[in-house]
């Protein structure tokens, strides 16, 4: 994200706040040319043929223009810091350590509003890699996120970064697979990043920018304002490069009805099988889950929540099996896995916390302890307290036992 703004008048200026443009002011013979982009517009007054005569630009006019324009440069460059310049850099232990870059905590929903953040994420706890979250906002030199550095060793894409780890830490989640499933696990990843992104991202970022807006994590006086400049450009960017992609030049039914063939395609496969390629887990299930999560928790109301919680609800399952095992700091209420027509965002949905460190190791162990005063069976386990979303959770822990 690129922000070019200048102010070279001494005379008075007019602020606007606006879409990324580019201008050439030639009005009254003038021959100023302004090459001005993003949401801070500054441009003269006096070229306007007499408007501050109609005005009556007498001092009153000169004083609230003044102080008009102070604020509004005060906001500028609020703004501009807060986009441009690197926060300070936390204090991080990076020997031997994956140190992750991606974007902040939104406020509700899920830990990541984008899906390849949460991907890797989510495959770092599967691989139990212990890691340093840095919510930095720095993009790689691609533009993307995430991106992790080890000793200072720095790689970019979801794909090559799982390649790096399976290189450097010997992991692999695709150990068990045949080739014919490695070819099969690769197909399904690419449908979902190569194509079903795109309709997730056009619904949280185009058709339900506003509810997305409200998820956005910023800070200080003039976070609503910033909230807002971020999701109209993150909104701008997505329109641009669907038109790219070539979806974005479809009408919105049409991208609609390409999600549902791609999360068809999902539920199909998925089956009855506890995950994707069957009883143990694959990288094809980090991949999968950071989209569907979107769907799951982060577009309330929408066609893909529709679907996922009503026709296609071994999909929501699925999610829940994998949120469970390895998110257990994350909760969601048992209502808001099921949709029935007049669900509603809760007013205070649970925030998922800014975690530095990961130790899946500690931290998942410590989390089953502090939940264990829950005996009595909810609405989503049968008689005995089973879970019916069939975690293995339960399954390792009693798996250990026989072996003892």
């Amino acid at each position: 994200m690129y922000w070019r703004v200048g102010f070279a008048w001494s005379r008075s200026c007019a602020l606007e706040l606006g879409l990324n443009k580019s201008f050439s002011l030639g009005l009254s013979g003038s021959e100023e040319h302004l090459s001005l982009y993003g949401y801070i517009i500054a441009y003269p007054l006096q070229e306007y043929g007499g408007i501050m005569s109609a005005l009556g630009f007498d001092s009153w006019w000169r004083k609230t223009l003044y102080i008009t324009g102070g604020a509004l440069l005060a906001a500028a460059a609020y703004l501009l810091h807060e986009l441009l310049v690197i926060r300070k850099e936390q204090e991080l232990d990076s020997e031997d350590a994956i140190i992750l870059h991606q974007f902040a905590r939104p406020k509700t929903g899920a830990p990541s509003l984008s899906p390849f953040c949460l991907k890797i994420e989510t495959y770092l706890r599967m691989a139990d890699l212990s890691y340093q979250n840095y919510f930095d906002g720095k993009l790689s030199p691609q533009g993307k996120m995430p991106w992790i550095a080890y000793n200072k060793e720095q790689v970019f894409g979801t794909e090559f970064i799982i390649d790096f780890l399976e290189e450097k830490l010997g992991v692999n989640l695709n150990s068990s697979l045949s080739p014919q499933e490695k070819a099969i696990s690769r197909a399904i990843i690419k449908m979902v990043e190569e194509h079903f992104y795109w309709t997730i991202a056009y619904c949280q970022w185009v058709d339900n920018v506003e509810e997305t807006q409200k998820m956005l994590a910023t800070n200080g006086p003039l976070s609503d304002l910033l909230s807002w400049i971020l999701s109209q450009v993150t909104g701008s960017i997505v329109k641009r490069e669907m038109y790219g992609h070539g979806i974005g030049r479809f009408s919105k039914e049409e991208v609609y009805s390409l999600m549902e063939k791609d999360m068809r395609t999902l539920t199909t496969f998925l089956g009855n099988k506890k995950y994707l390629m069957g009883p143990k887990l694959s990288t094809v299930d980090a991949a999968v889950f950071g989209h569907l999560a979107q769907a799951m928790w982060t577009l309330p109301g929408t066609r893909p929540e529709q679907l996922i919680k009503g026709e296609f609800i071994n999909l929501a399952m699925y999610c829940e099996r994998i949120r469970r095992k390895f998110w257990p700091e994350w909760f969601v209420d048992v209502d808001d896995l099921y949709y029935d027509g007049l669900s509603e965002e809760p007013d205070s949905p649970s925030q998922l916390p800014d975690l530095g460190l990961y130790s899946r190791s500690g931290s998942f162990q410590e989390q089953e302890n502090s939940l264990s005063h829950h005996d009595t069976p909810s609405p989503d386990s049968d008689a005995t307290g089973h879970s019916l979303f069939d975690s293995d959770m339960d399954t390792e822990c009693s798996d250990m036992e026989q072996l003892k």
